[in-house]
């Protein structure tokens, strides 16, 4: 398979040398922002690519012999999957490899609001001895996760182990021991108000763009905390921005637009966490994506 590897993910010339052991013949670019034809590649000729966000930036019907896409992201959202599917061309995402550092992220954040972080790191800033009488625990509290695929499930096995209630919300409830219970999207409303946390980790689709909207929203509980490290869109902004005065706060990593708007004035909101689409970021992922890319494409290569 005549493979294209871009920037998207670092590659040693040992991973490139695995990739060539299967029968590949490898291409390389490192910025996919740049038209392949800017690049004298030539697209038609092209079997199989490794990308994130290739086909924002080439049309993906000038690819007459693509047969087969292994993405760096978790979501589907950068390709056009309507023509994937109807050309038939077998489609692989990263799924499981940023479940881990993003359930840390979620966890961390809420830890970060309940122990008053903001407010010690802004005495010892100024050297101020201050005690604060409003400090939560997380221990015993009702954790609502939309969306119960790699990323959920890593974040209730976390919010599990800190003695936490876990509800899960999902389009296709299952039986998971990792969750007390599990329902079905449109029961998402009945357990609202009786969540002291909600962690949206949902794919973006029509049916759940701005899935948290104002209504849902005023749902939650004086005090209650909520999380997004899904996709921007599945949280109405401006309701949000309306509503988070009676929210113990929001940790939000992902925007509707991004960058977020220097105007925004979610900026200014001390019950907020802002991290620009940051929270997938560890370690160990090119450990974990370098294995789901041989493990997909040694089994293509079969």
């Amino acid at each position: 398979m005549k493979l294209l590897l871009t920037g998207a993910v670092s590659w040693s010339e040992e991973q490139k040398n695995s990739l060539r052991e299967l029968g590949n013949e490898i291409l390389y670019i490192q910025d996919e922002r740049i038209p392949l034809k800017e690049q004298s590649i030539d697209t038609e000729k092209i079997e199989g690519a490794v990308c994130n966000g290739l086909f924002l930036y080439n049309n993906i019907e000038d690819f007459k012999s693509l047969k087969y896409i292994q993405l760096t992201s978790a979501g589907f959202d950068r390709v056009p999957m309507d023509y994937i599917q109807k050309h038939q061309i077998e489609i692989h995402n990263a799924r499981g490899v940023y479940s881990i550092p993003m359930a840390e992220f979620a966890v961390s954040g809420v830890l970060q609001l309940y122990k008053q972080s903001h407010f010690f790191y802004e005495n010892q800033k100024n050297g101020k001895w201050e005690k604060h009488r409003y400090v939560k625990e997380l221990y015993d509290k009702t954790i609502c996760i939309a969306g119960c695929g790699n990323v959920g499930t890593e974040c209730a096995k976390r919010f599990q182990a800190f003695g936490c209630r876990v509800i899960g919300v999902d389009l296709y409830p299952r039986t998971d021991e990792n969750y007390e219970e599990m329902i079905s999207l449109e029961e998402f409303e009945n357990v609202l108000p009786e969540s002291d946390v909600v962690v949206l980790t949902l794919p973006l689709t029509d049916e759940t763009k701005h899935l948290m909207n104002e209504k849902k929203l005023n749902l939650l509980k004086k005090g209650a905390i909520l999380v997004n490290i899904a996709r921007g869109a599945v949280l109405d902004t401006d309701a949000l921005i309306r509503v988070l005065p009676k929210l113990g706060g929001a940790v939000l990593d992902v925007f509707e637009e991004e960058p977020l708007s220097e105007d925004s004035l979610l900026w200014k909101c001390e019950n907020v966490i802002i991290t620009p689409h940051n929270s997938f970021v560890g370690e160990g992922n090119r450990t974990r994506l370098q294995k789901v890319i041989l493990k997909n494409i040694t089994r293509n290569s079969k």
